[in-house]
């Protein structure tokens, strides 16, 4: 069944969507690197655990790292071949984090090795949600965060309503839209275990107008036995924050500091979703995910199927990139990050690469005082006060920040920058100025422990 939603979040912003020349693309096979250099930091949580050894030959789909904790996951190999060496690598934060560097063997299209299934009609919740780690599943949004812990239903709290999240707003991507067209058997599939795992009542795929091909193939395809909607709500961006989404579905507003569970909601990319439902019924652990590379600097723009751990360097090669290259973005120009360089390699949460020759960079970088209009907060989608934050982030006002305006609650959508008149980067402000005060929580705690 589907359905037109006309009601939606506060504010937002309307930005270049610049889809159609991938949006119609099929998803296709990358090819494989010669050489896969896996991070073990790719994911919210405590980086995997390596328990292979240099010079050991492994098969596609085999366990290279363990979850190390509750809030982690591991990883298996993408590629069958032999690996080279085990030494810290870059990832787009700029950090070093220990990494397995492997040479692919020829022919390596190999069938992924299994492990045991997990039948989501006799599988209790709790080996639903083991076997959801243990296939090494976050995020695919971009955000990354250790689906099981996300599935996990807080003591005390119930979930009514779980939402999967089809929206894909992020400028150029189409990475989500092509799997609802293309995977729609694994997205109900996935749904069935999400169902087991939440003990949810009801289901709500959430697509934007602009998808109107996936919401209807979807709404086709709803098997009679799922209690299921499909749900289409108007193109504004960040309609695909979780947060948003709620509102927009479910015209409830997730409180300040909390959770969607809150008001007995559970949101799950479709991505994601996908995943889900491809791996467990076969023990098998992600190898490789879809990505959208696109923008002005790219040649052969499309939907790729790409080898968790290969390179930038190899995958802008392949894909014919600008020579004058400006900015290179893992994930979308609002929320994804510019990267600084091109030796770091594809990780779960990569949804798209955005490539930009020097030609397509507006030439001005120069930021001017604000001039306190207001763009900024008739955009933020949670109702803050970027301007005041801002002007704050510069004195170092960082409690302030925190405790009167509520810097935490945002999610670093992009929205107040990308209106902002001046120039100011405010996003980058919030993202710095909220690593500081975590940075300050925790030694406060330490010391409280002590």
């Amino acid at each position: 069944m589907l359905n037109l939603q006309s009601h939606t979040f506060r504010h937002g912003v309307h930005p270049p969507e610049n889809k159609e020349e991938t949006n119609k693309l099929p998803i296709r096979q990358f090819s494989f690197s010669p050489l896969i250099i896996l991070p073990m930091q790719q994911h919210i949580g405590a980086p995997s655990r390596i328990i292979v050894r240099e010079g050991q030959e492994v098969l596609r789909g085999q366990l290279l790292a363990e979850a190390n904790g509750y809030m982690s996951v591991p990883v298996h190999a993408p590629v069958s071949g032999k690996i080279r060496k085990i030494a810290k690598v870059p990832v787009i934060s700029g950090q070093m984090t220990e990494g397995i560097h492997i040479e692919t063997f020829p022919y390596s299209g190999q069938e992924v090795i299994e492990g045991t299934p997990i039948n989501f009609e006799t599988a209790s919740p709790e080996k639903i949600l083991k076997g959801i780690q243990d296939a090494g599943i976050v995020g695919l949004g971009g955000a990354a965060f250790p689906t099981h812990v996300k599935l996990k239903i807080p003591e005390g709290k119930f979930c009514d309503h779980l939402i999967i999240n089809g929206i894909e707003c992020e400028p150029y991507l189409t990475t989500d839209h092509r799997v609802m067209l293309e995977q729609a058997n694994d997205i109900y599939i996935g749904i069935r275990y999400l169902i087991k795992a939440t003990g949810a009542k009801e289901v709500i795929i959430g697509i934007e107008g602009n998808k109107q091909d996936a919401a209807d193939h979807l709404s086709k395809l709803i098997p009679a036995d799922l209690p299921v909607t499909v749900q289409v709500v108007p193109v504004k961006y960040p309609q695909g924050a979780e947060k948003m989404l709620v509102t927009s579905l479910l015209g409830k507003e997730v409180p300040s500091g909390g959770l969607p569970i809150d008001v007995k909601a559970v949101v799950v990319n479709v991505a994601t979703t996908a995943e889900i439902g491809r791996l467990l019924p076969h023990g098998q652990g992600i190898q490789e995910r879809v990505i959208t590379i696109t923008g002005p600097g790219v040649k052969k723009k499309g939907n790729y199927l790409i080898p968790v751990g290969t390179p930038l360097r190899y995958v802008l090669e392949q894909v014919g990139a600008a020579e004058n290259i400006s900015e290179v973005y893992m994930g979308g120009p609002m929320m994804g990050v510019a990267v600084s360089n091109l030796d770091i390699s594809i990780v779960k949460g990569t949804s798209g690469i955005v490539v930009f020759g020097e030609d397509n960079i507006a030439k001005t970088d120069k930021i001017f005082p604000c001039i306190k209009c207001g763009a900024c907060v008739d955009a933020c989608p949670i109702s803050l006060n970027p301007s005041k934050l801002g002007i704050l982030a510069k004195s170092e006002g960082y409690d302030t920040m925190a405790e009167e305006f509520h810097l935490m609650d945002c999610f670093e959508c992009g929205s107040c920058s990308f209106v902002c008149p001046s120039n100011i980067p405010l996003v980058q402000y919030f993202r710095l100025s909220k690593g500081i005060i975590r940075k300050r929580n925790a030694e406060k705690t330490a010391k409280a422990n002590v």
